[in-house]
């Protein structure tokens, strides 16, 4: 071996040492400083505990309405956001937002948020100024905010809780009687509340805008969406009896969070916190403003947990329009009046997309049947955002959320029907067009592998309810006398996900050192290279752990899926318990004939204002999609035409829809009226230029607008 290879071995090797010293004394910085990010987060808690676990909103916002004041109490508030942006950017946003508001005469519609009550507490569709609440200021809208606080009223029910969110309504329509109705936003187990409060309320409710939110709880892709099984693996809803039970009346919603945690285990267990440890100089504040959230544990009653777990997730009686908030009285989704916006995603895991969409297919017969109830449903199926990404992830707010509020005024007047809202752009630019293109049911059933995996869960149910029988005739009494308040406060305090916080809080006394330890580590902070290759290692090995954990997950859950369905699909259980046979189709005739002959009757009434928007809406429902373009023109006629300019708001949307449906009755009579409805003869051919004007938005008239038009001048006798 000559001299040149020896000093090449020898360089190599101090190069390794060199590299080696640097990454040792890097990982034990970042182990110092990443245990200390771990006592910050546990004194946050107990911090965030002592004052009451406030909302997490970065929004200043002022009480309106506390439902614990009501007649039946309810440990709800409706407050009032009055915050707006930051100071270095309040000019841009003032002057942006008159710009808004000078495109209109009509005060802004205030917009109502609701964050769900599902383990954690109120405020993460706020905790960010790109939010929700952040993109409903911008856009000029007032808006409120509906919280909650930890414990629950004694005594406080399920029904109670939707009549104080539709007294909050109530109360928002008062503050604002010149604006159109608010806008609902509910998040997650929010939207399903929302839903409820809409369907029971629908004359005080504006558009309703559903994120994440599951309706259709059986709904899922076999081997994808495990966490619908969860139920049944479980017996149903008598462990939640239990759970409550030993709590002394009140469900520790800790245990709704472990659910969620154990759902992706290496998120969980590594990813998360490697995440950290790996980046512990920029990721600290990020971390522990979402522990806060993430880690505030709120509470129900066990009239509240039993009803929504037996109710809704193992009995989904909501599509099924079985579901009765007080005896006697069954709620029907198709109550609501007000258009409805769902957002769901192909990568959420905890609400899936089948559970955000398929109870439309359920609920109406087709997209005529929406049609005849003058409803507009619109969804938008993100491709691969996660659950808290639909209504948390601030590129989600900019895009999705900006997108939906800022169209409120055009979705209010869609013609009835089935859309998706397609939304081009991308969030660096921030430029963004929106279309609504007509859909289908099959397009709904598209992203679905069927349903019949979901007889398995009308047994669930069925065992639900027996399970839960037996459990309070025979266990329920002997679980009460020996429970008491101190052992359901011992047994809340020892939650694994409690205990993991004040393990590294300064109240153990063994953490304490660590705050000087730590801030001395700051103060000398040495990171490794980029290219050190024991870093490179360490992500490498981090990768592996990740895997591992991804491949036990995916064992584990398909496993519970295949132990599901042989339990569930047993001939033996299911001669106990026997499956709730196949409903058969609900497909209504074409038009019910007392209302086809109402509309017929209405074909010559209403006048030249009658006349002229069932042109514009005969011309909107030629189009595959509805741009944009296309309302601002028609809004812009609607402002300036001697005839409709004196037409509030309301009488628009209320004339539309009543075209709308003469339209769907028999389009050739409603057409061939137009003559009859618009008697001048100038106006008639007014009306024809309108129609015209229309079809020219994307460029020379096709095939169907060009019949169209020639239908539209043969009624009008031109």
């Amino acid at each position: 071996m000559d001299t040149q290879t020896v000093n090449d071995k020898a360089a190599q090797w101090s190069d390794w040492q060199k590299h080696l010293g640097e990454y040792l004394l890097d990982s034990l910085q970042r182990s110092i400083i990443f245990t200390d990010i771990l006592r910050k987060r546990g004194n946050y808690y107990i911090k965030h505990i002592r004052s009451g676990q406030p909302p997490v909103l970065t929004f200043n916002y002022e009480m309106i309405l506390n439902a614990k004041n009501f007649e039946r109490p309810a440990n709800y508030a409706l407050v009032r956001i009055s915050d707006r942006r930051r100071e270095d950017i309040q000019a841009a946003f003032n002057d942006r937002r008159d710009k808004i508001r000078e495109r209109t005469t009509r005060p802004k519609r205030p917009i109502v948020i609701i964050d769900p009550r599902a383990g954690h507490g109120p405020g993460i569709g706020g905790s960010k100024r790109d939010s929700e609440i952040g993109m409903a200021l911008e856009h000029g809208h007032p808006v409120y905010f509906i919280l909650f606080y930890t414990d629950p009223i004694p005594g406080q029910t399920m029904p109670d809780v939707i009549e104080a969110i539709e007294k909050f309504i109530e109360k928002v329509v008062e503050l604002h009687p010149e604006a159109d109705a608010p806008a609902i936003i509910g998040n997650c187990q929010a939207g399903w509340a929302s839903a409820l409060a809409c369907a029971e309320r629908p004359d005080v409710a504006g558009p309703l805008v559903l994120n994440g939110a599951p309706l259709s709880y059986w709904s899922g892709v076999e081997g994808v969406n495990p966490m619908r099984y969860k139920g049944g693996l479980l017996g149903g809803v008598w462990l939640n009896s239990l759970l409550s039970d030993l709590g002394n009346g009140v469900f520790d919603g800790a245990n709704l969070v472990l659910n969620m945690e154990l759902l992706n285990p290496a998120n969980t267990l590594w990813t998360k916190q490697y995440n950290v440890y790996s980046q512990v100089d920029t990721e600290e504040d990020r971390y522990l403003n979402f522990e806060k959230w993430w880690g505030g544990f709120f509470m129900m009653n066990t009239d509240e947990i039993h009803y929504i777990v037996r109710n809704l997730f193992v009995g989904n009686k909501l599509e099924k329009g079985q579901l009765e908030l007080r005896e006697g009285q069954k709620i029907s989704l198709k109550n609501i009046e007000s258009p409805i916006i769902v957002f769901a995603s192909q990568g959420d895991n905890i609400t899936p997309a089948q559970q955000a969409l398929n109870w439309i297919p359920r609920v109406y017969s087709s997209v005529e049947d929406i049609k005849r109830h003058g409803q507009v449903i619109i969804y938008i199926v993100h491709k691969n955002i996660g659950h808290l990404g639909i209504f948390v992830a601030g590129s989600i707010a900019k895009k999705e959320h900006n997108e939906i509020i800022g169209n409120f005024d055009m979705i209010d007047f869609l013609s009835p029907g089935l859309y998706e809202m397609v939304i081009e752009g991308d969030v660096k630019s921030g430029k963004f067009s929106s279309q609504f293109a007509p859909r289908t049911f099959a397009d709904i059933a598209a992203y679905d592998d069927g349903t019949t995996d979901e007889a398995d869960f009308s047994v669930v149910s069925k065992v639900s309810e027996a399970n839960d029988n037996i459990y309070q005739l025979i266990a329920r009494p002997w679980v009460k006398f020996w429970t008491t308040e101190l052992s359901a406060e011992i047994i809340r305090y020892l939650h694994p996900l409690r205990l993991q916080r004040y393990l590294f809080a300064d109240i153990n006394p063994l953490m304490r050192p660590l705050k000087n330890i730590a801030s001395i580590t700051r103060q000398n902070r040495k990171p490794a290279a980029a290219e050190n290759p024991f870093t490179a290692m360490e992500k490498s090995f981090a990768e592996y752990m990740e895997n591992v954990l991804n491949i036990y997950r995916d064992y584990r859950d398909l496993n519970q899926e295949q132990f599901f369905k042989q339990i569930y699909g047993n001939d033996w259980l299911r001669r106990l318990f026997p499956p709730a046979p196949e409903e058969t189709s609900r497909e209504l005739p074409e038009y019910e004939h007392a209302d086809y002959d109402k509309r017929l009757l209405a074909m010559e009434e209403g006048g030249p204002a009658a006349g002229l928007i069932r042109v514009y809406v005969a011309i909107a429902k030629i189009g595959q999609q509805v741009k944009r373009r296309h309302f601002e023109i028609g809004n812009e006629i609607a402002r300036t035409h001697k005839i409709l300019s004196k037409l509030s708001p309301l009488q628009f949307k209320k004339i539309m829809h009543e075209q709308t449906a003469i339209l769907q009755a028999d389009e050739g009579k409603a057409l061939n009226a137009l003559s009859v409805l618009i008697k001048d003869k100038d106006d008639r051919s007014e009306a024809l230029s309108i129609a015209r004007r229309l079809c020219l938005v994307d460029g020379p008239y096709d095939d169907a607008e060009k019949a169209m038009l020639e239908k539209i001048k043969k009624g009008l006798k031109l």
